[in-house]
């Protein structure tokens, strides 16, 4: 799970496109549906915590959890007044000083998780921290993505700061996606650095998910197409998924909004 060293210092600038404020918008209506409209909220896999800011302005008190120390150093420089918390751990073994409302994960962190194992273990930690009857929403890139829309090509991009190239290898028998990043950072004196990269996520379907949702105690309450409340279809390229913490609310269910 080693990634985002090198590429940390460009990954604001290529990853421009991706749409943080619809997907906080997102976000806030279902963590408000499912009754956590205030209180601690975990950003699990915060990269350099454009999202958790974009929470905490709508007034959630965010966390934010990371593996890379260079994404988080970049979260840092943009949490001048250190509203929100930012720690370095591996997501498989995170620790936090007591329970949370909710827990989100979201750009695909959790399909870095290539074992199953791993992810039932992520499952877990997360319904240890939950408070009673609180949520852990992520989201995954599905396997229609890897195998039909990233598949075996290179995506290259080339701008004045910097450029990349993506080698992308899909193993379907595997549902491992291996790709190749090299990049091109430019230097104040004109010449150009050279980062490269190795990342591996895996595929999982959503039945899969659904079982590693209920070995780690926890109730799959919804899953829909990124940012709609669309069941997801074949072709869905990003799914949502609500697991409830149950066992704890099972104990406090007069608590339990």
């Amino acid at each position: 799970m080693d990634a985002y060293t090198g590429f940390a210092e460009v990954y604001d600038l290529f990853m421009d496109d991706i749409p943080y404020e619809e997907w906080c918008g997102c976000l806030t209506k279902l963590l408000r549906e499912y009754g956590v409209e205030e209180g601690l909220v975990l950003d699990l896999g915060c990269g350099t915590g454009k999202l958790t800011r974009l929470l905490a302005a709508r007034g959630y008190d965010m966390i934010g959890v990371d593996l890379s120390g260079e994404m988080l150093e970049l979260a840092m420089e943009k949490n001048p007044d250190n509203r929100i918390l930012y720690l370095q751990q591996d997501m498989r073994e995170f620790e936090l000083y007591g329970t949370v409302r909710a827990i989100v994960s979201v750009c695909d962190s959790m399909n870095y998780l290539t074992e199953y194992e791993d992810l039932v273990q992520v499952l877990r930690l997360a319904n240890n921290y939950l408070d009673p009857g609180g949520v852990f929403i992520f989201d995954m890139n599905t396997p229609y993505k890897y195998r039909e829309l990233l598949g075996e090509q290179t995506i290259a991009e080339n701008r004045e700061e910097g450029s990349f190239i993506w080698e992308n290898y899909f193993d379907e028998e595997q549902g491992i996606n291996e790709y190749d990043l090299t990049v091109f950072i430019r230097e104040k004196d004109g010449r150009y650095r050279k980062i490269e990269e190795t990342h591996f996520q895996r595929a999982y379907d959503n039945e899969t998910v659904k079982q590693a949702v209920e070995a780690a105690g926890m109730e799959l309450a919804a899953v829909y197409e990124a940012c709609s409340r669309r069941l997801p279809g074949l072709d869905s390229e990003r799914v949502y998924f609500v697991a409830r913490e149950i066992q704890k609310g099972k104990m406090f269910t007069g608590n339990v909004v």
